[in-house]
């Protein structure tokens, strides 16, 4: 590119990251509508990490999950106190190193296609499913910008042949262990990768590039290191969530059966029908836009024609071409992904738990793209502009249709805010509003006190209670007791010790929850 073209094209880079910012971050405060427990844990968690000083590498309650996401979470609470958008950030922040990692990961495999990467970093930005998860405090975000960017690492690395490409990408490879664990695939992408170059240089690739893996995996184990100390020490943490819900646990009806449908309802997903669960999609909508959807179908169609087609030429004619890498890695990568969702029978399909494919599909929408207007180009300027013209204004259009879909349509449904326990966040705000003398009350079970309690922990006189712990509240001082949902238990014991007053505070979404207050 010239340096005109250059400009260009950095400056609607540019532009990308900064929607990709923006629409992560608006509305912060009341989109998602509520915290789900699991969110206000990870909270609590990095909460009391932060205060107590003790920051763990694994943390082993909720079924086990790994420290690096709530340690970012806890630095982010030591320096700027708990709220919503602290909770949210270190999602937001690795979104937003997501879409750059989308980038400089398509402009590596992709090297004399910068519009590609632009594509690709485009259609990450603006997706549904991309945006969702930047604003969930869930850990498996993390996932993305570390893939993206050690394989960035790696393919440079091959490119420049200078040892610190290969260092840098050990070092965020390692880091991944500490994110999800959907990572631990992530070794038998090194493997194929690997294979692939042997395919494609020979054993000269050993040869030319052995001290490079050197380097590459002393800096993986220092960073991975931790973890895998954490995990020798403790081998239960390996299988602390996949136990319950594997294929090989549920498989009363023969393991084919259940893998072909496990594989079938994760491939429907992205054209058909998505996933079912308000927080992690939009019911019934399948995961991509239909535009974005039909090019991931043209992508990952042409670039297995591609492989495979190389992959004849290699063994039959000895033909060597990068393309056998580029696109045997990116088949590899979106299979491997998908394993964590095929694998298990639990609320399938599952969008968060195969969220490591996600970079992929958007990279292969863009390689069709990117390959329908090439193709145009080599006809005349009149269909090369037309094409171009077309294909902007769909990407524009779906980008569009996707962020008014996530923020207007999906903001405003009452399924959305039930998903994520609104009314837990609404009473939350509302013992902010009661008078700092009198003593609140809160009755709910270990969970879904979590979001209350994390966002009140400076509230004085406020106390958790169990239901049959209602003897523990003190009748003779003023109070308020706050319930998620009208308990009858709660009230009639409430009844036979003194008059109390009963309202039903109801919010936006349809969300409501019951207020009790003794009658003066």
């Amino acid at each position: 590119m010239n340096k005109k073209n250059k400009i260009i094209h950095f400056t609607i880079l540019g532009i990308i990251i900064l929607l990709a910012i923006i629409v992560r971050i608006y509305n912060i405060d009341s989109i998602p509508a509520g915290i789900y427990p699991d969110e206000a844990n990870n909270g609590t968690n990095a909460y009391d990490a932060q205060l107590n000083g003790e920051y763990q590498w694994f943390y082993p309650d909720n079924n086990g999950r790994e420290g690096l996401y709530l340690n970012f979470m806890a630095l982010l609470f030591k320096f700027f106190d708990v709220s919503l958008l602290t909770l949210k950030l270190p999602s937001i922040t690795m979104g937003v190193f997501t879409v750059i990692g989308v980038y400089f990961l398509s402009r590596e495999l992709f090297i004399s296609k910068p519009r590609l990467a632009l594509i690709a970093s485009h259609l990450t930005a603006v997706s549904f499913w991309a945006i969702n998860f930047s604003r969930i405090a869930f850990r498996a975000i993390m996932m993305l910008p570390i893939l993206t960017f050690s394989f960035y690492f790696i393919f440079r690395g091959i490119r420049t042949n200078k040892w610190w490409d290969f260092a840098l990408a050990g070092f965020i490879f390692g880091l991944g262990f500490h994110t999800y664990i959907a990572f631990r695939i992530a070794p038998a992408l090194l493997i194929v990768l690997l294979v692939l170059f042997l395919m494609q240089y020979g054993f000269k690739f050993i040869k030319d590039y052995w001290l490079s893996g050197v380097i590459f995996i002393t800096f993986m184990l220092l960073s991975a290191f931790p973890m895998l100390y954490t995990f020798h020490t403790h081998p239960e943490f390996l299988n602390s969530r996949t136990g319950d819900v594997s294929v090989f646990a549920t498989n009363e009806n023969g393991l084919v059966p259940v893998l072909t449908e496990t594989v079938t309802t994760s491939l429907l997903k992205f054209n058909v029908y998505g996933d079912q669960n308000w927080r992690h999609g939009y019911p019934p909508y399948s995961t991509l836009e239909p535009f974005v959807g039909i090019m991931f179908l043209g992508g990952i169609l042409l670039s297995t024609i591609i492989f495979l087609l190389y992959f004849y030429r290699r063994l039959s004619k000895k033909i060597r071409n990068r393309k056998l890498v580029t696109h045997g890695l990116l088949i590899a990568w979106f299979f491997a992904f998908l394993a964590p969702e095929f694998l298990t029978t639990e609320g399938l399909p599952h969008s968060l738990r195969s969220i490591g494919v996600l970079p992929i599909v958007y990279i292969f929408a863009a390689f069709f793209i990117n390959f329908i207007i090439e193709r145009a180009e080599k006809h005349s300027y009149k269909i090369y502009f037309t094409t171009s013209i077309l294909m902007l204004t769909l990407l524009l259009l779906s980008g569009f249709c996707s962020i008014i879909k996530y923020h207007v349509y999906w903001a405003t449904e009452p399924e959305q805010a039930q998903a994520f326990n609104k009314s837990l966040t609404d009473i939350a705000h509302h013992i902010q509003t009661l008078p700092q003398g009198t003593t609140k009350y809160v009755i709910t079970g270990p969970l879904t006190r979590l979001p209350i309690q994390l966002l009140n922990e400076k509230t004085i006189n406020l106390h958790f209670l169990y239901e049959d712990e209602l003897a523990k509240i003190n009748t003779t001082k003023d109070y308020y007791i706050l319930l998620p949902h009208y308990n009858d238990n709660v009230i009639n014991y409430l009844n036979t010790i003194q008059e109390v007053n009963i309202q039903t505070i109801t919010s936006s979404l349809d969300s409501s929850f019951i207020l009790i207050h003794p009658t003066k």
